[in-house]
Parts: C-alpha cells; sequence; structure tokens
C-alpha cells in the first residue's frame, strides 16, 4: 500500500442497477481524491440460498428490515457481466479496482480480472477456508472487524500466515448501519496492531468526515468509505454513503491530517535553522578587562545564539578573560583563559 493513507471509495451496492451509474461511480471516487475503488463479487446464490424461513428474515432493527437475505443480495449485488467492463475502465482511468469476494468461485473469477488486493468483509471473518484461499494468491488482504471477537481475528490472521501471506491489515469497523459515533471505537486499532502485528485502517460507516480523519491521526493507513454519486439514487447502502463532494472534503482533511504529523526528523530544516538564532546563548553583559574573571554578573545567558551554548555557563565562570572583552560581544572560547 501507499505510505499515505490509501483511501478506498467502496460502490457496493450504489450502482442504481447501472452499469453506467457503476462507471461514473468509478470516474467520481478518482475526481474526489480516491486511491482505489471496491466493489463486491457475489450473486444472492453464492452468499446463501432463496429461502423465506425465520432464518432468512431481516428483522434486527436494521435498515433492510422486512426483506429476505436473497432478496437483499439480489437487489445489492453486482452483475458478474459488468466486472470486465468496469476493471477494463478504472484500468483506462489509472485507478485501483478491487473487490470483495464471497466465495471460492468469485476468487477465481477475480484472480482472472487481475484483482490486485482482497478484502475480506466483516461477516466472512469466521470463513476461514475463505480467507485462506484469498490469502493463497498472494495478494495485500485486507479485513474488516466489525462482528469479530479477538479469538476470530487471530484466527484470520493465521489462516493468512499459513499461505505465507504477511500483507495483511485490519481495518476497525462497527457493523452498524450508519453507526453511531460513540460506538467507532478507534483505540481498537492500536491495539490490534501491537496484538497482530499487521497494519491498520477503517472501514467506516458513520456519518460524517470526523471518524476517518480522527482514526489517519491515530494511525489508520486505510480508509475505505461508501461513495454514491447522488443519495437520491437510492439502494440499500446510500443512507450511510458520501456524495462526491463530502468524499472530496474528507480526502482533504485527510491529506491536511498527514502534513500536520509529518515524519520523524530531528534535523534542522532551513526555517528552522533561521529560527534558531533567535536562540539564547552566552554574551558579556559588561565590558570585561584583560585578566579579569567571568562571573554571572559581566557574562549572561541572553538572546540572539551568536555565542557559546548556555550549557557551557557552569564551566567558564571563575575562568578569566584572555583579552579585553566589550558590552555585547558573543562569548567564544578564544577569549577564555584555560
Amino acid at each position: 500500500m501507499n505510505k499515505k493513507t490509501f483511501i478506498v471509495a467502496e460502490i457496493s451496492a450504489n450502482h442504481g442497477g447501472s452499469l453506467e451509474n457503476a462507471k461514473a461511480s468509478i470516474k467520481g471516487a478518482l475526481e474526489a481524491g480516491a486511491d482505489a475503488v471496491k466493489i463486491q463479487t457475489y450473486t444472492a446464490d453464492t452468499i446463501t440460498i432463496n429461502c423465506n424461513n425465520e432464518y432468512f428474515q431481516i428483522k434486527k432493527g436494521t435498515l433492510w428490515d422486512g426483506k429476505t437475505l436473497y432478496e437483499l443480495y439480489k437487489e445489492a449485488f453486482t452483475p458478474w457481466e459488468w466486472h470486465k467492463p468496469l476493471f477494463d475502465y478504472a484500468k483506462e482511468l489509472g485507478i485501483p479496482l478491487f473487490s470483495t469476494p464471497f466465495d471460492f468461485t468469485a476468487v477465481d473469477f477475480l484472480e482472472e480480472l487481475g484483482n490486485p488486493y482482497y478484502k475480506v468483509a466483516s461477516f466472512e471473518i469466521v470463513d476461514i477456508p475463505l480467507i485462506e484461499y484469498m490469502a493463497s494468491k498472494g495478494k495485500p488482504i485486507i479485513i474488516s472487524t466489525g462482528i469479530a471477537t479477538k479469538s476470530d481475528i487471530e484466527d484470520a490472521v493465521r489462516a493468512c500466515h499459513r499461505m505465507n501471506n504477511f500483507d495483511v491489515t485490519l481495518l476497525q469497523c462497527t457493523s452498524e448501519y450508519p453507526a453511531k459515533l460513540e460506538d467507532a471505537n478507534l483505540a481498537m486499532m492500536g491495539d490490534m496492531k501491537r496484538e497482530f502485528n499487521v497494519n491498520i485502517g477503517l472501514s467506516d460507516h458513520t456519518n460524517g468526515i470526523e471518524v476517518p480523519t480522527i482514526a489517519v491521526a491515530m494511525g489508520a493507513t486505510i480508509v475505505e468509505k461508501h461513495f454514491i454519486l447522488d443519495k437520491s439514487f437510492g439502494g440499500p447502502d446510500s443512507s450511510f454513503s458520501m456524495e462526491p463532494s463530502e468524499f472530496k472534503k474528507m480526502v482533504e482533511k485527510i491529506r491536511q491530517v498527514e502534513m500536520v504529523i509529518g515524519k520523524v526528523d530531528y534535523t534542522l530544516s532551513e526555517k528552522r535553522k533561521k529560527s534558531r538564532e533567535f536562540s539564547r546563548s552566552l554574551f558579556v553583559v559588561k565590558d570585561i578587562e584583560e585578566g579579569e574573571t567571568f562571573t554571572h554578573e559581566n557574562i549572561r545567558s541572553i538572546r540572539p545564539s551568536n555565542g557559546l551554548a548556555p550549557k557551557y555557563l557552569p564551566e567558564i565562570i571563575g575562568k578569566k578573560a584572555l583579552k579585553k572583552i566589550e558590552f555585547g560581544t558573543p562569548l567564544a572560547w578564544e577569549f577564555i583563559k584555560e
């Protein structure tokens, strides 16, 4: 991944059932400053079954209550025949496009398209065989942790390692749609980095730019946000997705945060060197005759920085002057008897 924060626009179901909208979304995300665009690769039949008994009815206080899983995914999926045109279009624009696969056949399909990264969705973190299969392809693995226990995360990371894939990023994620600010729990990022020795990031479902911006300040290397050209399109994910203007504002704020964070560098820039001229140093503050003793009354630590460093003051006090020194002269070793 890039050294700067890798900002991903998740199109998901926000194409409104139109290939042209999906293409326009890729272009819109690029223009808004995204580093990559993500889609999802499944069909209703590869992710669930067409059954309407109680197990498959959505009734957990979500945006999608009243539907069956099959109905939701039938509405939300990105047709597989769109994938190649979308990958080709993204390549033409010069922005990476990648996907979240939901079964082995989706991984095989994405491999044929040259998918550059693999994303594990929050609800798939428990599917260790699927994670192993993704990891076996040798591509970077990005894992959302929205519903995961610590042992789930450990199992997923180990699955990648078993496939000799150590390019793993864990995303702090709150599986609420939209998510509340108080549930963002960004402290998890640092802990996951320490516990699992991985890169960290954020898959965000809150409204607004506050959470992703703060996440970058806390060390996120990837930020993923749902992107939609126009919320009036509607669709399963529209209510917690960003329109281009807001996405662009988020990118700008993240880049500002990166600039403020900077880098560890103890060398002095030209600006800092110039400012250092106003630092303190030792000056002669009374005329001193040849052979006269240096005291706290005739030398002091004052601004500017042309004399000896103040740390030498205790060493110099009590020594004698080699020659006459005028008031206002920066103190130098050549004036001091050993």
